[in-house]
């Protein structure tokens, strides 16, 4: 039994605690809560095997990006335009409520031309001219695929390992084993940039990027645009640096009595946050300095490059985090969602993301980091042969699918030049060498040295791991 002063002390700690996640420090607290992890070494034993790469670039692309109209061409899907996907093609399987309803499913073929890239032979959509120049750079994944068929669900999975919200999101899982190589930025760094398309896409939630059962320590921490891009990070008007330092001292005092009291290992990492959160105050605003960059670098980056929050700058960032040692940069970007008006949206997203997406791995290479960054570049599914709504000989869109997607990756781990995978005559179904999710999943942590059946944390019983019980490691990929 707890005696009432016990209980008293408890339920005080508990008053203390919600109110300081109210106020000032708490909500930076709340949005730097990647930052303890960077002062940090990782697991014992890991990794588990020499890593090719230390660090991690994802570009996530929301929404799905058209593998037949980017990297899986199709060329024979011409003389089936306008007809009905054979029964023999979609063998019964599930479609969305959006084209469901539909009288026909008529066969869409690609209005982009391909051509062949680099002493590889990449073939490439004429939407990615400057991707087609890394081209010897990059493994492509033709045949990607995923359980889930509409999108939230989806990118959950591909970003946590579960449809289901609340597991920790690959980032933490890497921050969590592996920890930091920088006192002062988080291990695990967020940026989101909007879509360049004109149709309004899908919404993106922090729980993508979040630690699920994991220490707090290790969810994400976004980076914005504008004046202030770490929230509450900023001193308020008035309080001087060694006021703040003050405050500081006598905080981590209060916290240490209870952290030794009650052995709650989230007030430890409390004491850390609130010490990243003052060291940011100065190794952000130089993050966020590009005028020392030359002029070179905004010209290979495209002019968007100097425009705080759009992808050409989060790409720039992502560069700039892995120099300074941040182990897992994740870049999201909306608008791939082309269910009508493809032609017109896929280009303007396109031109908005190939130059930056090309320059961030060509920059990476000529500075010596590629080797040790892995940058992956994919969504979370693809799209139909079939069309959406009207089709006519120059417009038509593209319902989800989760049968087969296109992805790359380039630098520490993976081959250069190769393209793995073969779909049907409609990129419809998978024909050899088929790579689900919890494959990618498990080749990234491969690359980073970590084994995914022993990266695990024990939470209501059970041990859970990335992968949950799948994953196969792809080694044609492999380096």
């Amino acid at each position: 039994m707890h005696s009432m002063d016990e209980l008293k002390q408890a339920l005080t700690r508990r008053h203390f605690f919600g109110l300081t996640s109210t106020g000032l420090g708490g909500a930076a607290l709340a949005h730097l809560s990647g930052g303890a992890a960077a002062a940090r070494a990782g697991l014992p034993g890991i990794p588990h095997h020499p890593p090719a790469a230390k660090h991690v670039i994802y570009l996530h692309q929301s929404g799905g990006p058209s593998q037949m109209d980017l990297f899986d061409p199709k060329p024979q899907l011409k003389k089936h335009q306008g007809t009905e996907l054979p029964a023999s093609v979609r063998m019964g399987q599930r479609i969305t409520g959006m084209t469901s309803g539909q009288s026909s499913l008529p066969v869409a073929s690609s209005v982009f031309q391909f051509q062949q890239h680099g002493q590889s032979g990449a073939w490439l959509s004429e939407l990615l001219p400057h991707t087609a120049k890394v081209a010897d750079e990059l493994t492509i994944i033709r045949t990607m695929h995923t359980e889930a068929i509409n999108h939230d669900p989806a990118i959950t999975f591909i970003q946590s390992g579960s449809q289901q919200p609340g597991r920790p999101s690959m980032g933490a899982w890497v921050s969590y084993g592996l920890g930091s190589d920088n006192d002062n930025l988080p291990a695990f760094v967020v940026l989101i940039s909007q879509a360049n398309a004109l149709n309004v896409d899908q919404p993106l939630f922090s729980r993508l990027w979040g630690n699920g059962f994991l220490p707090s320590n290790h969810q994400g921490v976004r980076f914005r645009a504008g004046s202030e891009p770490v929230l509450y990070l900023d001193d308020p008007q008035g309080i001087s640096r060694d006021t703040r330092r003050d405050m500081l001292d006598v905080i981590g005092k209060i916290n240490k009595i209870r952290a030794d009291a009650y052995h709650d290992p989230e007030i430890e990492t409390r004491i850390s946050q609130y010490e990243m959160a003052y060291r940011m105050q100065t190794s952000v605003p130089d993050l966020m300095d590009l005028s020392k960059e030359p002029e070179s670098t905004f010209a290979a980056y495209g002019p968007e490059a100097r425009k705080p929050g759009s992808y050409a700058s989060n790409c720039l960032l992502a560069r700039r985090l892995v120099e300074r040692g941040v182990r897992f940069v994740q870049l999201y970007h909306r608008g791939w969602d082309q269910h009508n008006d493809l032609p017109r949206d896929l280009a303007l997203q396109c031109k908005g993301t190939d130059q930056a997406s090309a320059a961030l791995v060509a920059d990476l290479k000529q500075r010596g980091l590629l080797k040790d960054t892995l940058v992956v570049w994919g969504g979370e599914f693809g799209r139909t042969t079939y069309c959406q709504g009207k089709l006519t000989e120059t417009n038509y869109g593209r319902d989800h699918h989760p049968r087969c997607f296109t992805m790359w990756m380039a630098g520490g781990g993976v081959k250069r030049g190769f393209t793995m995978g073969e779909t049907d005559d409609f990129s419809y179904n998978i024909v050899n060498d088929g790579v689900h999710v919890h494959d990618l999943q498990t080749t990234i942590l491969h690359c980073l040295g970590v084994d995914h059946k022993r990266l695990t944390f024990k939470y209501q019983g059970r041990h859970f791991r990335l992968t949950d019980i799948h994953g196969e490691l792809v080694t044609k990929v492999l380096a």
